[in-house]
């Protein structure tokens, strides 16, 4: 059975995370966002008790 064989494939994602790890990935992260997050501080929402009708 040659898939069992891991000569070939094995080399073949060796090299392939090895180019994305090294080239590919920091060309990526090097962006810059076209939506930048705002600098707004998060608010809690106010929370009221519920009132039950039948208690």
């Amino acid at each position: 059975m040659p898939q069992l064989n891991p000569n070939p494939w094995f080399f073949i994602m060796l090299t392939s995370w090895m180019t994305y790890s090294l080239i590919i990935q920091p060309k990526i992260l090097s962006f810059v966002s076209e939506n930048p997050l705002p600098n707004k501080t998060p608010t809690t929402p106010s929370t009221t008790p519920w009132t039950w009708p039948w208690t």
